[in-house]
């Protein structure tokens, strides 16, 4: 009986010492937005170009990587190296492959962990 009085005084101590500790803590501060907050996002201004056959497929993927170079999601060797991919897509696209450019763009993007479409 004596043990059940300790165990439950002990708990209501606790409980009291939580409940007061939160008396002295300070109100939420909000956060303005800054650089640091902003980096990754990919602005709202941020427009996927149109176009079809070959040409659209290699802009919106150049527009992508554009995109994640700014926000961060990429270095700049991974860049460089992905706009080699498209430059050759690009020269097969206006040579009128344009299924070898559809392929070396898919290709690009399932190289560097991207969905193929």
């Amino acid at each position: 009986m004596r043990s059940t009085r300790l165990f439950l005084l002990s708990g209501l101590v606790c409980g009291a010492a939580l409940a007061l500790s939160g008396c002295n803590a300070s109100a939420p501060s909000a956060l303005a937005p800054t650089a640091e907050t902003a980096a990754g996002v990919t602005p709202s201004s941020f427009r996927m170009p149109e176009g079809t056959g070959c040409a659209g497929e290699i802009a919106r993927w150049k527009a992508i990587q554009d995109n994640d170079l700014t926000t961060g999601h990429v270095s700049k060797s991974v860049h460089d190296s992905i706009a080699r991919d498209i430059a050759q897509a690009s020269a097969a696209c206006q040579a009128g492959r344009d299924s070898e450019a559809r392929g070396l763009v898919r290709a690009s993007r399932v190289r560097n962990g991207y969905p193929a479409s």
